[in-house]
């Protein structure tokens, strides 16, 4: 015993009051906002959150057991990093080329963005257009109605074409590159590629055309019209000209009927009978020639022409949100005349007599051309069906599921619906409750999902001061991005401070 007692008083475990003189009260001791002080002191009730690293196996390895796996898609284009806790940190590659080219996991290269106003939609494009421009990836904004992204295309050594009353006119019965390209494609001995483009690009000059009218008239083009506008379009063609076919030619030829264009109006040679038939058409025709409307600025020769294999945008900010006619009639040409061009592209790509050029389209504003006439949602659907074929990817963009079941028949709704549909992606911003269950239809929401982003529509606080000013809402920049039926990955959205620059949306109040 006598032994041990050197080891119990070195652990403190024997502490005679004969070694204290008398005997010790008892300490208090009081723990602070961190548990209390020493060692055994108990949970530590403050835990600063770790920093987090992310990168390749390769270039972390031998770093174990500090790594975690990360279930996020790491190839695209990087927009931000995820908003959950359990993978605080980990970025989120995405964008719908290369999801659909490399990753393999859309089947369709396309994405729908759908938010309330000033939340990020425009700037996640933006960021998709700079990021894939580091792929090789020529992007074409074909109706930018706010000027939102003139400055960035300028930045990158793009195309700005202006649109509207005195700064520029698009010429509907222009071609573009089609016809050049035909008879290159004729003189290396590909006869068919240049029937097939040439034949396309008349096929579209036509649907401009019955576009332009239904935009017009609000109603659409019949049968027997349609059949007058493309036997008048065959005999432009016929005929030789030193300029540019404008709409005033075609005008001229239906008033003036063939014996082909009498079997079209099944007037049997009547001439009285035929401009009954064609009364209606003649009289658009009329109002678009002679400059009112929408013939100011689509019936005059065209002021720039697209070139091809660069970025481009079409500048339509001049055109008034009061004229929606016109604002919906320049989305909807400016779309053609891109999707004409990207054909041209590829014919030539395909004959060997030009390099393939990846495209990556931007459809703004989806919902003003969809609600301008009957029919118009066709020509929206069939380019998400055909985008594959064509080597382009495609970014709509539209403010809630309203926009789209606010057409004027249930056939236009279910069309507008299915578009959403078919894309390979669906990225949703912050959107009211109302939205939930018709975009459940679409795309299937969990509850936590559906509350998520009705959280992200909340306002930001009323608090007036400096530090509160300067903060933005709750739900700006961060976005869920949903394919099929998989679970959703929600996402904050980071900017590069170079490119912060090209998202000022309020200049005008800044200055």
């Amino acid at each position: 015993m006598l032994l041990l007692l050197p080891f119990l008083l070195l652990a403190g475990l024997l502490t005679p009051n004969f070694m204290l003189g008398r005997k010790r009260k008892a300490a208090v001791r009081t723990p602070s906002s961190r548990g209390y002080r020493g060692p055994g002191g108990g949970a530590w009730h403050y835990m600063r959150n770790p920093t987090f690293f992310r990168s390749t196996s390769n270039q972390v390895a031998g770093l174990y057991p500090w790594l975690i796996g990360s279930g996020t898609p790491t190839i695209g284009v990087p927009i931000g990093r995820v908003k959950h806790k359990q993978s605080k940190g980990s970025v989120v590659f995405c964008d719908p080329i290369s999801w659909f080219e490399r990753a393999k996991l859309i089947s369709q290269p396309s994405a729908f963005i759908l938010g309330l106003p000033a939340l990020g939609k425009s700037t996640l494009i933006k960021h998709w257009i700079l990021g894939l421009d580091y792929f090789g990836v020529k992007s074409l904004v074909l109706g930018d109605l706010k000027g939102e992204y003139v400055e960035l295309i300028s930045a990158l050594g793009g195309q700005v074409i202006p649109i509207g009353r005195g700064r520029g006119y698009l010429n509907v019965l222009d071609m573009g590159d089609a016809p050049a390209a035909a008879k290159q494609l004729q003189a290396a001995g590909q006869s068919d590629a240049a029937a097939h483009l040439l034949a396309a690009a008349k096929g579209r000059r036509q649907i401009a055309v019955e576009t332009l009218l239904t935009i017009h008239r609000a109603a659409a083009v019949n049968s027997v019209e349609s059949g007058v506008i493309s036997e008048g379009l065959r005999i432009l063609d016929s005929r030789t000209f030193r300029r540019p076919v404008i709409l005033a030619d075609l005008l001229r030829v239906i008033q003036e009927p063939t014996p082909a264009m009498h079997r079209m109006a099944v007037s049997r040679n009547d001439l009285t009978a035929y401009q009954e038939i064609t009364r209606q058409l003649e009289a658009d025709l009329e109002q678009l020639t002679a400059g009112h409307g929408l013939g100011e600025i689509f019936s005059k020769a065209t002021t720039t022409h697209l070139v091809r294999g660069q970025h481009a945008v079409y500048d339509v900010s001049s055109i008034g949100d009061g004229e929606k006619k016109l604002q919906a009639a320049a989305l909807m040409l400016c779309w053609e005349i891109g999707f004409g061009s990207i054909a041209v592209s590829n014919a030539l790509a395909d004959a060997g007599l030009e390099p393939h050029q990846p495209m990556h389209a931007v459809l703004d504003e989806l919902w003003r051309v969809l609600r301008a006439g009957p029919g118009l949602v066709d020509r929206a659907d069939g380019l998400t069906r055909l985008n594959r074929d064509k080597g382009v990817g495609v970014t709509f963009a539209s403010h809630t599921m309203e926009d789209l079941e606010a057409l004027p028949t249930k056939e236009d709704i279910s069309k507008a619906v299915g578009l959403l549909e078919r894309c390979g992606m669906v990225i949703a911003f912050g959107l009211p409750a109302s939205e939930m269950p018709r975009l459940s239809k679409a795309v299937k929401l969990s509850g936590i999902e559906k509350r998520t982003l009705n959280g992200w529509t909340t306002p930001k606080s009323w608090s007036t001061r400096k530090k509160s000013k300067g903060k933005p809402p709750p739900g700006r920049g961060k976005c869920l991005i949903k394919v099929g039926e998989r679970r959703g990955i929600s996402v904050e959205i980071e900017l590069l401070e170079m490119e912060k620059q090209f998202n000022k949306t309020s200049k005008r109040w800044a200055a």
